[in-house]
């Protein structure tokens, strides 16, 4: 199967916890366009997503760090597709007080989140011959 990845930096203004931390919701937003980007490319329409049947968040996200965001479509049924997920740090703050912005690009990235779920095309949208 094909597989999306979007790197990409988390902004100063996702975070939402003290110590710079990041919300896990926003690495679900992540999720959500690499769903999006998936299902265009298999279907040609963006379709919805239907629910996640699990996730885990495995280590913090700060602001300021460069994330890659990794899915694929590991099933494929009459009008559901399901998606696997996988998010990464892959350079973070070097948290040396006198120089802010001095960062570290990590030698093996981390995983922060991983998720799988579904989504639903509508038959009468899928543009597209589907792939397997």
């Amino acid at each position: 199967m094909e597989k999306v990845t979007l790197r990409l930096r988390i902004s100063e203004k996702d975070v939402h916890y003290a110590g710079q931390l990041v919300d896990g919701a926003r690495v679900l937003q992540l999720f959500g366009d690499v769903a999006t980007e998936l299902l265009i490319r298999h279907d040609g329409d963006e379709g919805l997503f239907a629910a996640y049947d699990s996730v885990e968040f495995k280590a913090p996200v700060y602001g300021g760090d460069y994330l890659e965001v990794n899915g694929w479509i590991d099933r494929v049924g009459n009008t559901s597709r399901h998606m696997q997920f996988e998010a990464y740090k892959i350079i973070t703050s070097a948290k040396i007080e006198h120089c802010p912005s001095a960062f570290d690009v990590l030698e093996k990235p981390v995983l922060v989140a991983r998720a799988s779920g579904t989504c639903v095309v509508p038959k009468e949208c899928q543009r597209k011959t589907r792939r397997s």
